[in-house]
């Protein structure tokens, strides 16, 4: 057996990482592709190892020379690199080829060392290494049979997202037999050169062999990592997925979202409706993207009236933010007085708060709990202009009953404070949409209230960036949407504003739904000994870890053992390190259950 690599590319999409080198060359987590994939294939006992070299192919060679000179390695030099493709780098070691078995790689890939193993274990002579398609992957697609037949070979132009429930992407490693290189593949290379010349792809070769009856090519699903690197943005996916536990999980936590990029994931750190938007909504926005994508949003004019619509309150007393941090950022801003906050809380408000003293409430009890009384009784004395009140809190789940609010907000109105309450997560409480401030009539008798809604969480749609602040301070709602740009929600944001009432019904429903499940949910995660949890009203748990275990440890467990990611709170001011707690979103059924599974083995 041997190995043959294809490493004479340019690799133009990575930019200065390939300013002086070839893309093997690029390192991941502090060591080189090349190093990674030469100690891979070290331990299979290889015959030999050709590598097909071709940009800055000298200072590729001396380096494999000079780091691994027991490695029984021929190389072949692409002179024309720069004018053809990777068929005739193949076609150079046609003649090696046809002497040994061999496993074919391309050299900007980077793997889990099992699935090498995996190659060389399979019983077929001839397999073709391949993955379930996710959104990240490009290139070479195939369909199979029941049997793993290779029924087609999908090129770029013959692609179609309608059916990528059926593809699976080539992991461009390949396993060869001598008879089948010699027989089949190189003839058809050989003719497929002379016919349409040598700036194309070793794979279109497969494509016409799967033609013919008897081909002899099986495929081989695996599950294993891997990537294949043609840019940055995948060089920075694959500094993650490969780097060992810790840097990985501090990687992870960077992100701050983006998680689709890591289809593996299951997010339980993100705090997202699980049962809205229905499909029928999404078919919409769909069949709507094309006119949605080439069309200008239209001005906060239009989309203030769109979200008074969207909650049945005047325009004038509403502005639309490109999602609730915007607004935040612009609100506290404008604060020109202490402020005053409960912590454990949201910190997106205080750390937008460079400019004002800020006066801290912090609950002295396990649950982070605390009333309205509570508040009015701690902030009577001291001197505060605004003051910030989360309801639900976020991460504690703690909830001010709407008539307690009132309260609070009469108590504001004789102190002289402004009164923000965040309620992005009213909508999963008990009473549901029953207890918003988003009512003309409070809104109209308060003008000290301000009453923020990131539409992201409860409404199930994060990616559009909505978010919506309502007061009947005219003059702060102004000053507000002057100081966001004149295009602050794209088209789609705006779109889903405007047919949201067509489907009203079904978010009532997928609330009633998803409160159901938290009790569900709540009773499973109570069964996990390590953890206590915290009463919520909103759609997460706070969970204090208990019997020795830490929050960092068990974040770290679920992520490297379970790609599950949690909130590991112990970075969030209002906790000590006397108690160790995180945060779990409540997703469906099939999520919670495979956490529930998860905890369960650590």
């Amino acid at each position: 057996m041997q190995a043959i690599i294809l490493a004479a590319g340019m690799g133009r999409r990575l930019g200065e990482f390939t300013s002086h080198n070839t893309k093997c060359m690029v390192e991941v987590n502090g060591v080189r592709l090349i190093d990674r994939m030469l100690r891979q294939l070290s331990s299979l006992n290889l015959n030999r190892i050709v590598m097909v070299i071709g940009y800055e192919g000298d200072n590729l060679k001396n380096h494999i020379l000079t780091n691994h000179p027991e490695l029984p390695i021929v190389f072949i030099h692409n002179r024309i690199f720069d004018k053809t493709n990777n068929i005739y780098s193949l076609w150079l070691a046609r003649e090696l080829m046809a002497e040994d078995d061999s496993i074919l790689l391309e050299s900007d890939l980077i793997f889990d060392d099992s699935i090498l193993m995996k190659a060389i274990e399979c019983n077929e002579p001839n397999v073709a290494l391949i993955s379930k398609y996710e959104t990240w992957m490009d290139g070479t697609m195939v369909r199979i049979d029941d049997e793993r037949n290779i029924v087609s070979f999908i090129p770029k132009a013959a692609f179609k997202y309608s059916d990528t429930e059926h593809y699976y992407k080539t992991v461009n490693i390949y396993k060869f037999s001598k008879d089948f290189s010699k027989n089949q593949y190189i003839p058809f290379l050989n003719a497929y050169i002379k016919v349409l010349g040598e700036n194309e792809y070793y794979e279109q070769v497969l494509r016409v062999l799967t033609l013919i009856d008897r081909c002899g090519l099986k495929a081989l699903p695996i599950s294993g990592n891997w990537y294949e690197i043609d840019d940055v943005q995948d060089l920075r996916i694959a500094e993650t997925i490969f780097a060992a536990p810790e840097e990985k999980l501090r990687k992870i936590q960077q992100s701050f979202g983006g998680y689709w990029r890591f289809p593996k994931l299951t997010d339980f750190c993100y705090l997202v409706n699980p049962y809205f938007p229905k499909s029928k909504m999404v078919e919409e926005m769909k069949a709507n993207f094309d006119t949605l994508l080439r069309g200008y949003p239209s001005g906060m004019e239009v989309n203030s009236l769109l979200a008074s619509k969207y909650f049945g309150i005047k325009q004038k007393y509403t502005v639309v933010g490109n999602g609730a941090a915007e607004l935040i950022k612009s609100l506290i801003e404008h604060l020109d007085c202490a402020l005053g906050v409960v912590y454990p809380t949201f910190e997106e408000y205080p750390n937008r708060n460079s400019k004002n003293p800020l006066v801290i409430f912090q609950p002295d009890n396990p649950d982070f709990s605390y009333n309205a009384d509570d508040l009015m009784n701690y902030f009577e004395n001291k001197v505060i202009g605004a003051l910030l009140v989360v309801n639900p809190d976020n991460p504690s789940g703690n909830f001010i009953p709407f008539n307690e609010l009132q309260k609070l907000i009469e108590w504001s109105v004789k102190k002289q404070v402004r009164l923000i309450v965040d309620e992005s997560f009213v909508d999963f409480s008990d009473n549901g949409a029953g207890n918003t401030l988003l009512r003309d009539d409070i809104l109209q008798s308060f003008p000290n209230l301000c009453v923020m809604k990131s539409i992201s969480k409860s409404y199930g749609v994060p990616g559009l960036r909505l978010g919506v602040l309502a007061s009947s301070d005219e003059l702060l709602i102004n000053i507000i949407r002057k100081s966001v740009s004149i295009w602050n929600i794209n088209s789609f944001a705006e779109f889903y504003m405007q047919i949201f009432g067509k489907y009203e019904s079904d978010y009532k429903t997928a609330c009633e739904k998803f409160r159901k499940e938290r009790e569900i949910f709540k009773g499973e995660l109570e069964t996990i000994p390590f953890l206590r949890v915290v009463p919520s009203q909103a759609n997460y748990f706070l969970c204090e870890i208990i019997g020795g275990l830490t929050s960092h440890e068990l974040t770290l467990s679920l992520l490297i053992k379970s790609d599950i990611v949690i909130k590991d709170c112990s970075a969030k001011k209002g906790f000590t390190d006397k108690r160790q707690y995180v945060r779990i979103a409540i997703r469906d059924r099939k999520d919670n259950a495979k956490l529930i599974e998860a905890l369960k083995y650590i």
